[in-house]
Order: structure tokens, then sequence, then C-alpha cells
């Protein structure tokens, strides 16, 4: 489970939507910033960039704000900040793997945040190395399932590169190798297929279910992560069922 599963979507339900979007927005932004300076602001050239504003449309980022995030982030304005991409490792409830990406203008600040939401939820921080051999960076692409079926969306991106389909309650996700998001993307709209997120993240290799109990804990640790400015997205391979889910919605 991750930034763009089922935990995101129960916090979506709970949480004040404007400041979630704020965050989101400012999120999305540095990632446009921070590919444009490592790669140049040309899209066609620069595929991390194309990711970027990509996922940044899809949200709803207004134009205006992808165009100034991409001349600052290529120094057409000046000076560009030099952010940092880390990750650190650590250990949630009922032994779960945590990977937790930031994207940061000062490594001390985003360490010490991060041990402190960590240690303030019980869980605990990792070695470097620790979990991370327990996932794979993949391409992820996020989308409801309406009236499609999962052999309708198969044979709308086999041949784009996706490697498998998979059921997330009411959406699907499409797996593949991030360099073939693209390609994934170009076969969705030609086949007339909406989707709500496209993204390189990171998928585990196994599971573990959470319980009641620990899946609250979870989701407590997750929203305190999710809400540090330097934290860009929380991966785990936590999993819970959908009757642990209908009671954590109630409560």
């Amino acid at each position: 489970m991750s930034g763009h599963s089922k935990w995101a979507t129960t916090k979506h339900k709970k949480a004040v939507i404007d400041g979630r979007r704020a965050k989101s927005f400012a999120k999305l932004i540095k990632n446009i910033e921070v590919a444009a300076r490592i790669g140049g602001p040309d899209m066609v050239g620069n595929p991390s960039l194309e990711l970027a504003v990509s996922k940044a449309k899809k949200t709803s980022v207004p134009a205006d704000n992808i165009d100034r995030a991409i001349k600052r982030g290529s120094g057409q304005l000046g000076d560009a900040v030099d952010y940092q991409t880390i990750i650190y490792e650590g250990y949630g409830p009922q032994g779960t793997a945590l990977l937790i990406e930031c994207l940061t203008d000062n490594k001390n600040r985003a360490a010490s945040e991060v041990r402190l939401a960590v240690s303030r939820n019980g869980a605990n921080m990792g070695d470097p190395g620790s979990v991370a051999y327990m996932f794979a960076r993949k391409g992820i692409v996020t989308l409801p399932k309406n009236e499609l079926t999962e052999d309708d969306l198969l044979l709308a991106v086999l041949d784009a590169g996706a490697e498998e389909v998979r059921e997330d309650g009411d959406n699907f996700e499409v797996i593949s190798e991030p360099q073939d998001l693209p390609a994934i993307r170009a076969a969705l709209t030609e086949a007339g297929i909406d989707y709500d997120s496209d993204e390189a993240g990171f998928v585990p290799s196994m599971h573990v279910e959470l319980d009641a109990e620990n899946a609250g804990k979870f989701m407590r640790l997750y929203d305190a992560l999710e809400d540090l400015d330097d934290v860009q997205n929380v991966y785990s391979n936590a999993d819970v069922s959908p009757e642990v889910m209908a009671q954590l919605d109630e409560d």
C-alpha cells in the first residue's frame, strides 16, 4: 500500500480537502522544478519533466504554476533551489515495511521531522537497505473501474508494456517499467479510457494484512508523514481487507 492507494482514498475522505490540495500542489510543483533543473525545460527531451507535468495537470495544477515551475527549475528566473531526493526506511505496525521518499533543500530538517513523526506514532526507523529489497521501482497508473473489465484494460495496455493489471478496491492499477509510462498513457488515451494518476513509485513484493487496531495506527502514521512538507511519497507493504477499511471509515 502506498500514497497512491487505499490509504490515500480513506485519508481524502477524512481530510480538510483544501489544505490537502495545497500540499499536493506544492509537492507536484517541486517535482517539476527538480526535473527541469536536471534535464532542462524541453519536455520532448526530458521524460522526467514530461511525467511530472502530466501528473500535475491530472491533479489540476494551474498551467501558469506549471510554467513558472519549469522556468524556475531550469534557472530562467534566477538560481534554482538545489533539492535532494532522500529515501528513509522503517517499520510500521505489525512489522510492515516503510519507504519514505523525501525531496528537500535541507537534509537535516527532513531527517529530524521524519524521525519525529515515526517515533511519535509507534514506528521505528530502519537502516539503509533494511526494507528496500522488498520493493521494486515501477510505473503505476491508477484508474477507476467504472464499467471497465480487467480484460478490456489488459487489451488496451498489454502491447504498450504493461506487466500486470491489479484490482485495488474501486480502482485498477496498471503496473509497468517506469520508462513505459508514456506508452501506457498513450494507449489508454487511444482506447478512450480515462485515468486518475500516473507515477513512478515503489511496489512491494509481498504484503502484510493489518487488523483493525494496527490499520488505525498505520493510518495515523501515514497521515503524520504525508503532512510533512519534505515528504513526497510514503510506500508500504501494509494491506487491509475491505471489512477493516469499512470499519475504519465508520470510526
